[in-house]
């Protein structure tokens, strides 16, 4: 019976000690709370879709992809700089704008806040619609009248009209987003001078006790 007992009691005592043990050590388990992960909405914009800026965008697209498609038909050409350049910049164009076109269609851009989108998209516009008739007008110069040449730089051409017709729009609304806050700011000081105007006029004149 003492055996039994002294077993019990060393058993006990083993028991308190590994959880004292347990308790002191500091590798503790933690029980973290599991947040929610964001999910990322993508909702496609339809409205910009629509929109002569999105329309725009998706007609570049496709002829920046139409002219790459068509100029590397062409297997053989000496010299061939002229080629090297328009596939480049048709090749460029379409990446670019295609990537330009899935940003502002399923609205990741308000995602990514630090970047300047729009001043972005007028970079790209502007630049395309510069190097898209050089490297037409070099192609034509230097091509070998082949098939896949012609093709390339008809749809070459409408690509450098379609871009700067964007440039021509994206200017202008730049021009008149740029003196939009002018135009707020001069209105609404004349209409703070107008009621401040207005409050002392409305003012009764003091008379003086001595008259």
């Amino acid at each position: 019976m003492r055996s039994s007992e002294e077993a019990d009691g060393v058993e006990g005592e083993a028991a308190g000690a590994s959880m004292m043990s347990a308790a002191g050590s500091p590798y503790q388990p933690t029980t973290e709370p599991v947040l929610p992960g964001r999910r990322l909405h993508l909702r496609c914009d339809t409205d910009y879709l629509r929109s002569s800026f999105g329309l725009l965008k998706l007609l570049q697209v496709l002829l920046a992809l139409i002219a790459f498609i068509c100029i590397e038909t062409v297997k053989e050409c000496l010299p061939c700089g002229g080629l090297y350049l328009f596939e480049f910049v048709s090749c460029t164009a379409f990446v670019v704008t295609g990537v330009l076109l899935l940003m502002f269609c399923l609205n990741l851009h308000t995602k990514v806040p630090q970047i300047n989108w729009n001043l972005t998209d007028l970079i790209n516009t502007i630049l395309s619609a510069l190097l898209f008739p050089i490297a037409s007008i070099v192609l034509t110069a230097m091509n070998h009248k082949r098939s896949g040449e012609i093709a390339a730089l008809v749809f070459g051409y409408l690509s450098s009209a379609a871009y700067l017709f964007n440039s021509y729009l994206a200017v202008r609304v730049w021009r008149l987003s740029d003196r939009r806050p002018a135009a707020v700011q001069a209105s609404e000081y004349t209409r703070a001078r107008s009621e401040s105007r207005g409050e002392v006029e409305g003012r009764p004149e003091v008379q003086r006790l001595d008259e």
